[in-house]
């Protein structure tokens, strides 16, 4: 009985032990649940309590500040300097309906609804790091504060003040103060300014829905969206994303909408006698500017921080490239247009580039037919799918690629290989080697030496329809940037390496301090394994080179069905540099030298390639 009851006792004080640990447990999650619960709201409250967001007067006022762009050995480059008179403040009541709805029905369709913040945004902030999702309340307040990193932190700040500001102020409010201080491009702050800058025209409700309809779809990304850097293709393409939207929405309806046009011919060139900038600094202003947009910098952070710009332009190549151009090209017919981009192999900074200075057209940028210049990417998808150089090569006078017929004379020696149709210019091997190969394999080739995928939102490499690939692949007949083919060649002179190109390479504070830098790693192209990758290039390269010198190919694309040629291009390398020269027109034409040669890729654009890579060499 005893031994019972000592047992009986024990159980009882391990029950009781058991139900004190449980109590223990349960105390300590009731704390950190209210912990969990409790002190986010505390935060909440507090930051609530003590965070304000600035009115609009007080950003525009904060935005009177230069922006400096600097070369890559920090030598000045230009200035981007405030524009008086380009901030004027507007009334929600003066703001045409049309552009209030316009706005509403781009930016944020459930602004007069929503209690000022994105849920899905900012779950995706919490889950990811990265924001996304804001709408016209949580955009004021970015813009407001200056502050659009995608962290957490600055997410949570975002939902506190767009909270505090609805309840504080009406949508109207709301609306006015934010249309107040973003930019719809061309260093302008507002609608009256960037109705003057675009249509010279005051803002008032004479606005029609086109004009509205553009200047809402400048918004997302003024440096971009402007005709005057991207052209009226890209132009055309976002208002029409617009419209689709007003219509969508119900904003527009029936004969109104039908009646909607892109206003091309209404839209002014941009005005820069204030900044007093020639038009190659211009393109280069709008290509830094559409760059770091991308990176989270626009034009209005980089004002409010009173913040420098450190480009990866060479000081002295760039000059020479200036002066390469429009010295070579100045005693030939007034139609001629050139541009120039160089890049470093090892990392894809753009050294120089050259848009041209012939207006605001950036002949850099503009996508335009490559011809024979492309076939490198088609022998590196030879070579990738086990060709040589070496081998020999039929050389038809005539071929049918994809319902086709290419009809060009022999040019090859008796002993046509790739490697001696590259030297000779001989046309037929490559588009044999093209249909050999397939389309796809010889845009994928492009692909991975560097050619985007898409420009601005439109497909490279494809027909109009935006899929097919044809036969305009086996003579380079798809248009390409100058940029972006400097960079694809590039990746040949690293040995098989790829590196996006670009002209920023950091951001630096008022104490000289790096708030951004880019940070980019080249990356095998043509293969997961760098030494297939790099056999490959080395092997376009010995092809380009001849086994001597530079690489350089020059190519012709051909002007509609005639044997004229319409655009022309110099483009080569050696380990340091790369070095891309176009050639052409404002239009697509027939065009002659001064001597009243026919236009070809080893006449001007050559010239101009030597007298740029003498200099480096």
């Amino acid at each position: 009985m005893e031994i019972s009851t000592e047992s009986a006792r024990t159980a009882e004080d391990d029950r009781a032990s058991r139900r004190r640990r449980w109590r223990r447990i349960r105390r300590i999650g009731y704390g950190v649940g209210g912990a969990l619960v409790g002190l986010p709201m505390i935060a909440f409250w507090l930051a609530y309590l003590l965070m304000d967001v600035r009115s609009p007067q007080e950003v525009l006022s904060s935005l009177d500040k230069t922006v400096t762009l600097r070369y890559t050995d920090g030598s000045p480059l230009l200035r981007i300097l405030p524009g008086d008179g380009d901030r004027r403040f507007v009334p929600y009541a003066k703001v045409p309906k049309k552009l209030r709805e316009a706005i509403v029905a781009t930016e944020d369709p459930t602004f007069w609804e929503n209690s000022g913040f994105d849920p899905t945004g900012i779950g995706r902030a919490l889950f990811t790091g990265f924001g996304g999702g804001s709408g016209i309340t949580q955009q004021y307040i970015k813009k407001s504060t200056g502050d659009e990193d995608a962290t957490i932190t600055r997410k949570l700040a975002e939902l506190v003040l767009a909270t505090k500001i609805t309840q504080q102020q009406s949508k109207e409010k709301i609306f006015e103060s934010y249309v107040n201080i973003i930019s719809f491009g061309r260093n302008t702050f507002g609608p009256a300014a960037a109705m003057n800058a675009f249509f010279g025209r005051p803002l008032d409700d004479s606005m029609t829905w086109s004009e509205a309809t553009f200047l809402a779809g400048m918004i997302q990304s003024p440096s971009v969206h402007d005709p005057a850097a991207s052209g009226e293709a890209h132009a055309t393409k976002r208002w029409t994303y617009v419209r689709d939207k007003l219509v969508a929405r119900g904003y527009v309806r029936g004969v109104e909408a039908s009646a909607m046009k892109y206003p091309g011919a209404e839209i002014r060139p941009p005005a820069q006698t204030r900044e007093r900038l020639s038009y190659d600094q211009y393109h280069v202003k709008q290509q830094v500017l559409a760059e770091l947009e991308r990176e989270g910098f626009p034009l209005s952070r980089l004002q409010q921080g009173n913040l420098t710009v450190q480009t990866t332009l060479d000081q002295g190549a760039q000059a020479a490239a200036l002066a390469a151009v429009k010295n070579r090209l100045k005693n030939e017919p007034k139609e001629l247009r050139g541009g120039v981009v160089s890049v470093d192999p090892s990392n894809g900074a753009v050294r120089a580039y050259d848009g041209g200075d012939n207006g605001v057209h950036d002949y850099a940028s503009t996508p335009r037919p490559l011809g024979s210049a492309f076939y490198p990417f088609t022998l590196a998808a030879g070579l990738r799918a086990g060709a040589s150089p070496d081998e020999r090569a039929a050389e038809p006078e005539k071929i049918n690629f994809f319902g086709e017929d290419f009809t060009y004379p022999k040019l090859c020696p008796q002993k046509c290989t790739l490697r001696t149709a590259m030297a000779s210019s001989a046309n037929t091997p490559y588009i044999a080697l093209a249909q050999r190969l397939g389309p796809d394999a010889v845009s994928a080739a492009a692909r991975d030496a560097g050619i985007p995928e898409s420009v601005d939102g439109s497909p490279t490499l494809r027909e109009k329809d935006g899929y097919l690939i044809g036969s305009g692949i086996a003579v380079g007949r798809y248009p390409l940037r100058l940029l972006d083919v400097a960079g694809a060649y590039a990746t040949f002179a690293a040995g098989g390496l790829r590196a996006t190109p670009h002209l920023v390479d950091k951001v630096l504070n008022q104490n000289g301090e790096v708030v951004w830098q880019r940070d980019d790693h080249p990356a095998p192209a043509f293969s997961p394994d760098e030494g297939t990758s790099r056999r490959i290039a080395d092997q376009v390269t010995s092809t380009l080179s001849a086994g001597r010198g530079p690489a350089l190919r020059t190519g012709e694309f051909q002007y509609a069905d005639s044997s004229d040629n319409q655009d022309a291009w110099a483009v080569g390398y050696t380990s340091r540099l790369t070095t891309a020269v176009w050639v052409g027109s404002d239009e697509d034409r027939k065009l002659v030298d001064a001597n009243g040669e026919k236009l070809t890729g080893s006449t001007l654009p050559a010239d101009i390639w030597r007298r740029l890579m003498n200099r480096r060499s």
